[in-house]
């Protein structure tokens, strides 16, 4: 597949706003998210139904459509960054216009409900996008850790080139080796919901990573199974495995249950590679931004050196 890359991001250009997924109930936090990205020293453009709400799925879908398209059709906006996740942008996939976004290529950012607009981004034009924060769950007030990688990441051209996780974030070896492959995934729930539709490219030689929230062990168990017996985790070169997180803290009891089921799935009977756990990224305060569809090699030693990165600039000057 030949690989799109987004145009850097400058400061005085400008960012438009799209809620593809569900609406922010509290609207203080657009207010303070917008003011945040325009101290940055950068222009904002809020989409015409930006949090609009509306109980019928197909006049809100029309909407999000809409904004979508206008979005990346206008010449004047760099850069488009969702209000939140929740649910909602799956029902979008079949009546995108792919061509205006192939024709278009931008910088677009969200994660949870929208890995499904970022990977049938990916598989229908190539173009890399980025999991990472939102206006409404992380933008209103961004830890410095989420600040620095969101920004080094859509700014600086050589800045993926080095990932660096957390210090809060204790990186596990489930298995050793070190490989490369284009990173695909984001919220394993969403994810696996894709499976055999035609918004899910080939995992072939894919860096897989993903991360989940409120969801107990057996969901992820059924949800891991689902991927391997489609045939999809044997292709994989790899897994980068991010937090798991819930309303609640996760019991010992669960978490060795967690730590089971991972190590199920990297056995050879279910993929070769390595594969990690503990990866910044999630539904948490200290959040990665991630370049879906880039090439990125890692390397995890059971000893519990780790490495990663981008092979080649996620983003042209």
């Amino acid at each position: 597949m030949h690989t799109i890359r987004p145009k850097v991001l400058r400061k005085g250009d400008t960012i438009g706003l799209i809620s593809p997924s569900s609406h922010c109930a509290h609207p203080d936090r657009i207010e303070q998210a917008v003011r945040y990205i325009e101290k940055q020293g950068y222009r904002v453009e809020p989409s015409r139904h930006l949090n609009c709400i509306d109980t019928d799925p197909a006049i809100a879908d029309r909407h999000k459509l809409l904004d979508l398209h206008e979005m990346f059709s206008n010449p004047g906006i760099q850069a488009i960054i969702c209000l939140r996740g929740g649910a909602g942008a799956s029902r979008l996939l079949k009546k995108i216009n792919y061509d205006i976004i192939s024709a278009n290529p931008k910088i677009l950012v969200g994660y949870s409900d929208i890995t499904a607009l970022s990977l049938a981004v990916f598989a229908k034009t190539g173009m890399i996008s980025f999991s990472g924060p939102m206006l409404a769950t992380e933008l209103y007030g961004p830890s410095p850790y989420t600040e620095e990688h969101f920004w080094g990441m859509l700014t600086s051209p050589s800045y993926a080139l080095s990932i660096r996780n957390h210090e809060n974030h204790p990186i596990s070896c489930i298995r050793p080796g070190k490989t490369e492959g284009r990173l695909i995934g984001g919220n394993l729930s969403v994810l696996s919901s894709m499976i055999g539709t035609p918004f899910l490219s080939s995992f072939r030689d894919m860096l897989l990573f993903f991360e989940d929230i409120n969801e107990p062990a057996y969901r992820i168990d059924r949800m891991l199974a689902h991927l391997s017996n489609a045939g999809l985790l044997e292709e994989c070169s790899g897994m980068l495995l991010g937090q798991f997180t819930g309303d609640t803290e996760i019991t010992a009891e669960e978490e060795s249950r967690l730590q089971h089921i991972f190590r199920y799935y990297s056995n050879p009977d279910n993929m070769e590679g390595p594969v990690m756990r503990g990866l910044s990224y999630g539904h948490i305060r200290d959040l990665l931004t991630i370049p879906v569809g880039a090439r990125c090699f890692m390397e995890i030693s059971s000893s519990g050196y780790f490495s990663f990165g981008a092979a080649e600039p996620v983003i042209e000057e």
